[in-house]
């Protein structure tokens, strides 16, 4: 299985914050309006636990929550994929208010196709980080 591991980000919310914003899968309709995304992702369906998004040029994916280790950890699978995949969400508060934020993603890719997307998911996993760590900045203030 490949890992992928974003950069390391901060967040100005305290982790109990941070942690239920990320657990309620509903709060993601805010990412959609970071401009980054705009266009390139469309989210099709949302609850609690889950959701169906719809990204340019790719197509559905769904993602469920699977693990809540309260103020820590949320971890997710993937659905609707050719291929195995899960990420995990670890938060850490650092000083009061201030919280370290790192998504790992887990991709069980065939030794063939692992040359062809090894740079794209690790450009996507930071991306998507960069996504949460403004989206999340901007919704708490």
């Amino acid at each position: 299985m490949a890992i992928y591991e974003s950069n390391i980000k901060t967040i100005s919310s305290s982790e109990e914050v941070v942690f239920d914003i990320l657990s309620n899968m509903n709060n993601l309709s805010v990412l959609q309006k970071t401009e980054s995304i705009e266009g390139k992702v469309k989210i099709i369906e949302l609850d609690t636990d889950s959701c169906i998004i719809e990204l340019e040029k790719f197509g559905k994916i769904e993602l469920e929550i699977t693990e809540k280790t309260p103020y820590s950890s949320l971890k997710y699978e993937f659905f609707q994929l050719p291929i195995s995949m899960f990420a995990e969400i670890k938060l850490k508060n650092i000083v009061e208010n201030q919280t370290q934020m790192q998504i790992i993603l887990n991709a069980d890719i065939p030794a063939m196709m692992k040359f062809m997307l090894d740079k794209q998911l690790e450009k996507g996993v930071n991306t998507l980080a960069d996504m949460f760590e403004s989206a999340l900045n901007r919704y708490n203030h």
